[in-house]
């Protein structure tokens, strides 16, 4: 009874899925509206349909049949005409046209029928019909990409080339930054495009855009080689997704860096499987496909369609029954499974079917995945589940990727390779460097082992135009150069530096002299560049080489390697004279104010030693040692006496009388002491002053520059130095500038070497504002000149290169392993200090000891001797005379007649006796006075 009771249910089961299932007509049409150019779009979804129709497991009972008609792209009446003809045969779905103008007419009637309408076509539009859907990357997230993409590149400046007002709407996300610099220019289709790349030739942008159609990116490409804009220092980005389709080995010699993205990549194994199944389809029925083993983004996103639309219809049939009417476009009728079919297809892998409405298509995937390159999966785990029961997700993954689509039905969520043109690869010229995904934007994923064999190789064996000016030592020529040819006949430290750059990285380079011999100053009313600048612009010089002050203007123009020498702004001016020495410069040990006090001192003391001598019994003594009871005493400690004491012995040759009292002898000891301080400074110092000479410049420092309009003070015209003066913000050089600026005749010189000169020749009336490096090898070279003050700023030299050059890192690597091991240092001190003529006067002067002192060092001290013997001379006449007149009176003669007779003595010269002359004793009347005595240790005194 049981048996019997399951056969039934098992046989009523069995009757209502057959009810249901096969519900599908054996044949399901399907439509295309193809452009006359559509070849690959039909081969496409020819071969799609022949892969669902051999697959048991899509559509199982039913065939796929197509109906493709070819049209004109703007005919969009007969194009109407054709969709209502396909109508009428019974289609379940409609596919393409690629022309906008034709693909609206079709979704009017596709909307009017409820016929789903698949497109592959880009399309911006900001909301989807209700029977619509696109496969193509939704536009916005394709600008988004680009965007994220030249971010990352660090395109902060550059060119678009654009063909029609669709490339501006695709852009629209790079065109909204503020922070880049966008050149819009448009290209006309089937011209010539070399007069507009010229001007991007002559512009300084080394970045280029391109946004055309597939057909002309070629051309576009060709025709800027033709101007030489397809060199190493050029980059370009192809927006287009078919940029994988071009053959670029005609543009892998120049080493321009050519970089794009692909919604399809050829080199993986799904597409090269199927390519080659395809091909050998093609090849049984006599056709071929073209591009060798290429299959276009167009003919990729056919495909899917086709993928998509039948994995959709065959999920629909198990969910119930399902038929196809034909249509008349006059008449009211529609498909009513249309809607459905829709629904499937827009929320097929984006969401679970039925599933509640909460977003989840950015969740992380959990589901099913559908491969239909995969024959081993079943084409859907949900078959047998009703409509209302499926909750798991199940995604299709086609030719270009996971088939998603958001809330809008837009295909947002897709990822994208990034790919660069590969110079070296000959077989496969362009090689995957990175991807590009709507949640992590794009990440690079270069291998560091390649990317540093190819850095390695990027310098071997070129040839560099160097471009410099000259300026010693920087760029001199040899004192031979007119029978020397190439670069033997320059020398210097830039030079010796690109020979050991060179060296290192194996490469040859000719140099060349600047055509005006300017660095590059940027023209403020034309903003043209000159000079080296100008060359590296123009690409007329791969390396830029002299004294080259890093600033921002010239970092916005070019690009700069690492500094190689590090400085700052400083005055150069010439020495002052050499200050005549004064004629009493032995004084000059001490000021004014010590030798008063001294004065004071010596006056005080021999003071205090006179008082205290009168004070102290020890210093009164008999005038006759021999007499033991004298009755008068005597103090040998007169005014007179001390003076000549202390005086005597402050000049350290003692004196004929000495101190016995304590109190006069501490007096004694402590101006001795006193003396033994004094007189050693004084020696000590007075070496110096005699020796060293001593020159005392007007100026110190830039703000005595500042504060003074005696000494004009001026730079080089349009250089760095004038550059930092003129945009300063400080009180200082602010006020400089303005002095400078206003200065009539102009302060401002053409060159350095003018500025030098100028200030050399100036007698101490200009000052000259320079680099500091270029100043230490001036001084070292002219004697008459010196450096005044600090650095006023900080600045460095380096290598200027084109914008965008790829020898930047590769340099600045050379040069930072020079300053490592020392080069850089040994070559400044080669060329700044191995011929200084000023450093060799003083090294001579070193070595020959202290300095000869003339006579007009020591000159005040012959003076003074003179002086003094003058003084004793007229003070030995005054005695003289003195004498004289007490003879006469006393002998009762006339003056001249004892002056005569005194004179007369004096010159015979002969004998050291002279005969006394005595008074005549007095009479008796007369009273008898002692006029004096003499002792033999106290000489004569007088007394009464």
């Amino acid at each position: 009874m049981k048996i019997a009771v399951v056969t039934v249910v098992l046989v009523a089961l069995t009757c209502w899925r057959a009810g249901n299932v096969g519900a599908l007509p054996s044949i399901i049409n399907i439509g295309a509206i193809l452009d006359k150019d559509g070849d690959m779009q039909e081969l496409a979804m020819r071969y799609a349909v022949e892969r669902v129709n051999a697959d048991p497991k899509m559509l199982p009972r039913s065939t796929l049949q197509t109906h493709i008609d070819r049209q004109p792209a703007d005919d969009s009446f007969q194009a109407s005409k054709r969709v209502c003809h396909l109508l009428s045969k019974g289609m379940a779905a409609i596919f393409g046209p690629q022309s906008e103008n034709t693909a609206n007419h079709v979704q009017s009637i596709c909307d009017n029928k409820e016929i789903p309408h698949i497109e592959t076509r880009y399309d911006y539009k900001l909301t989807r019909d209700e029977y619509s859907i696109n496969l193509h990357p939704y536009p916005p997230a394709l600008s988004q990409a680009y965007y994220d993409i030249l971010k990352e590149l660090k395109w902060k400046s550059f060119v678009v080339l654009y063909d029609s007002n669709e490339s501006l709407v695709r852009l629209q996300k790079l065109l909204q930054d503020s922070s880049w610099k966008v050149h819009i220019r448009q290209l006309v289709p089937n011209t010539d495009h070399r007069p507009l790349l010229k001007q991007i030739r002559w512009s300084i942008e080394t970045r280029i855009l391109i946004d055309v159609r597939e057909d002309m990116i070629y051309e576009v490409l060709k025709q800027a080689g033709q101007v030489g804009l397809m060199t190493q220092y050029y980059s370009y980005f192809i927006t287009s997704l078919d940029f994988n389709q071009m053959d670029l080995h005609e543009f892998r010699h120049g080493d321009t860096n050519i970089t794009g993205i692909q919604l399809v990549d050829p080199n993986s194994k799904d597409v090269k499987d199927l390519v080659e199944k395809w091909k050998l389809g093609e090849r049984l029925k006599g056709r071929s496909l073209p591009q060798d083993n290429r299959i276009t983004t167009g003919a990729a996103l056919m495909f899917d369609a086709v993928i998509l639309f039948a994995s959709a219809l065959t999920t629909m049939d198990k969910s119930g029954q399902v038929s196809i009417r034909e249509l008349n476009c006059s008449g009211d009728r529609t498909w009513q499974h249309g809607n459905s079919l829709i629904n499937y297809m827009k929320w097929y892998g984006s969401r679970a079917i039925g599933a509640n409405t909460r977003d989840t298509h950015r969740q992380p995937y959990r589901g099913v995945r559908y491969n239909p390159f995969d024959p081993r999966q079943n084409l859907n785990p949900l078959s047998g589940m009703s409509y209302y029961n499926m909750t798991e997700q199940v995604r299709v993954v086609g030719l270009t990727g996971v088939l998603r689509f958001d809330d809008a039905g837009f295909r947002s969520d897709f990822n994208l390779d990034i790919i660069e043109m590969d110079i070296n690869n000959r077989a496969n010229p362009l090689k995957t460097v990175g991807k590009w995904t709507p949640k992590e934007g794009a990440n690079f994923t270069r291998m560091w082992s390649t990317d540093t064999e190819d850095d390695n190789g990027i310098l071997k064996n070129r040839t560099l135009i160097v471009s410099t000016a000259l300026t010693p030592p920087y760029t001199m020529l040899r004192k031979s150069s007119d029978q020397l040819t190439g670069n033997d006949r320059f020398e210097g430290f830039c030079i010796d530096i690109i020979k050991e750059i060179s060296r290192q990285h194996g490469f040859n380079y000719s140099i060349e002299i600047s055509p005006d011999g300017a660095y590059g100053s940027k023209n403020p009313i034309t903003q043209e560049w000159n000079g080296i600048v100008r060359e590296l612009i123009d690409h007329r010089a791969d390396l830029g080489i002299v004294d080259f002050t890093i600033t921002y203007e010239r970092e916005e123009a070019v690009d700069f390697t690492m500094p190689f020498m590090n400085l700052g702004i400083s005055i150069i001016y010439s020495k002052p004279q050499k200050k005549s020495p004064s004629l009493f410069s032995f004084m000059s040990p001490f000021s004014v104010d010590v030798w008063i006090y001294m004065a004071t001192a010596y006056l005080g003391v021999s003071v205090l030693l006179f008082i205290l001598a009168r004070m102290a019994p020890e210093e009164w003594d008999s005038p006759y040692p021999c007499i033991e009871d004298p009755d008068e005493l005597e103090n040998c400690f007169t005014l007179l006496n001390s003076m000549w004491f202390i005086i005597g012995t402050f000049l350290c040759q003692g004196a004929d009388i000495a101190p016995k009292a304590v109190s006069t002898r501490i007096v004694a000891g402590i101006w001795w002491f006193f003396t033994l301080i004094m007189i050693s400074s004084y020696t000590a110092n007075l070496a110096a002053f005699l020796t060293v000479e001593r020159m005392d410049a007007p100026i110190e420092s830039a703000e005595d520059l500042a504060k003074q309009t005696k000494i004009k003070y001026g730079c080089k015209k349009d250089g760095s130095t004038y550059k930092f003066f003129m945009d300063s913000n400080i009180p200082t050089y602010m006020k400089m500038w303005t002095t400078m600026s206003n200065a009539r005749p102009s302060v401002f010189t053409t060159s350095n070497d003018e500025g030098v000169e100028r200030a050399a020749k100036s007698k101490g009336m200009y000052a000259f504002l320079m680099e500091s490096s270029s100043i230490e090898y001036v001084v070292e070279r002219n004697c008459d000149l010196m450096q005044i003050g600090g650095l006023l700023d900080s600045k460095s030299y380096g290598i200027a290169l084109p914008p965008g050059s790829p020898y930047t890192a590769k340099i600045s690597s050379a040069i930072l392993r020079m300053k490592e091991n020392g080069t850089l240092h040994r070559l400044k001190d080669k060329w700044w200090k191995g011929e200084g003529l000023c450093m060799n006067e003083a090294s001579s002067a070193k070595s020959s000891g202290a300095a000869e002192l003339g006579l007009a060092n020591v000159g005040g001290v012959f003076v003074v001797l003179i002086g003094g013997m003058a003084v004793a001379a007229l003070m030995a006449m005054c005695e003289f005379m003195w004498n004289a007149r007490d003879l006469a009176t006393d002998e009762s003669a006339s003056f001249c007649e004892e002056l005569s007779s005194e004179v007369k003595f004096i010159m015979k010269c002969s004998g050291n006796t002279k005969p006394v002359r005595k008074r005549a004793p007095p009479t008796p009347e007369e009273p008898l006075f002692t006029y004096g005595s003499y002792a033999p240790n106290y000489g004569y005194s007088e007394r009464k």
